[in-house]
């Protein structure tokens, strides 16, 4: 079995064809179909089905390129290792990262990462915990930074918690419940899904329960920050957030937090990486600046606290 043989199976499977995979990686489609012939010999098994358009993985196949993927993403992270250890600071760097970390962690730890190493590219995927797994088992990703509520990682992983994040009440200006001070002048609203495990009803409905109040009605389904922004612009609807959304550059003069009462569930960030492998110098001190914003953010809530 050769390196090459998986890189050619990796990019037929990306690319749903072997035309398509033959051209992203520069070489003759019959160089490329006798690659995979050759490897499915050597298995004794076939990786691939033809279909009318292209190509798809057997099911021996998928479970194959999950290894596969794993032993590629690790070649990669040691080629990468070796030349950063040379001096040679290049190479990329896969990461996951909740909006919240992109908003309040990623913008410092960036620019350290860049003065450091400015020609390691950041490939980022915007995501939860339950979506970034699979990319952190199979090596894809070096990091996540984020939430990881109610869901249990594998063994495998290591949770490293950053800080306590805060949450609020969010609404568009102008909402005549702006001035609400009690959830319970809340239980007429409709609210967009906002839940870290996909499922806003379990974090709105205990906290409603928690106060005798009825269950929330729940309006929008949203998983990304500009559907939840533009949900809460476009409408009277609430979300629980944490209070770095009422922050954004493209969201700050549209929306507000209601100061209510109650506390609101503080769900911590975390850094989260593969126990197992060993993480490349620049994966290191980005971990490492990712843990300073974290420090400095908590300063200078402390501070904050002392000046009130």
């Amino acid at each position: 079995m050769k390196l090459i043989q998986l890189r050619n199976l990796l990019a037929i499977s990306e690319q749903g064809s072997v035309r398509a995979a033959a051209r992203q990686l520069g070489i003759a489609q019959s160089a490329l179909t006798r690659s995979i012939q050759e490897l499915e010999r050597e298995l004794d098994v076939a990786l691939f089905e033809r279909q009318a358009k292209g190509v798809r993985l057997t099911e021996t196949g998928k479970h194959f390129i999950v290894r596969a993927q794993a032993i590629h993403n690790e070649v990669r992270r040691a080629q990468e290792e070796i030349e950063q250890l040379r001096g040679i600071a290049k190479g990329v760097l896969h990461l996951g990262l909740s909006t919240v970390s992109q908003i309040a962690l990623f913008p410092y730890a960036a620019k350290a990462f860049r003065a450091r190493y400015p020609d390691v590219v950041l490939h980022v995927r915007d995501g939860l915990y339950p979506t970034m797994e699979p990319y952190l088992k199979n090596g894809t990703l070096d990091v996540y930074v984020g939430p990881v509520l109610n869901h249990r990682p594998a063994p495998d992983i290591t949770v490293e918690k950053l800080l306590d994040n805060p949450r609020g009440i969010i609404c568009r200006k102008g909402h005549p419940l702006a001035k609400a001070r009690s959830l319970s002048d809340l239980v007429d609203a409709g609210w967009v899904t906002t839940s870290v495990t996909f499922r806003a009803e379990e974090e709105l409905g205990p906290l409603f329960a928690q106060h005798g109040l009825p269950k929330p009605r729940l309006i929008f389904r949203a998983h990304s920050a500009l559907s939840f922004v533009t949900a809460m612009v476009s409408s009277d609807a609430l979300a629980m957030l944490p209070v770095q959304f009422a922050e954004l550059t493209m969201a700050g003069a549209e929306l507000e937090v209601i100061r209510i009462a109650e506390p609101l569930p503080e769900p911590p960030l975390c850094l989260v990486r593969r126990n197992d492998i060993l993480p490349t110098p620049a994966a290191e001190y980005f971990c490492d600046m990712i843990r300073r914003a974290s420090g400095h953010i908590e300063q200078e809530r402390k501070a904050s606290k002392k000046a009130l």
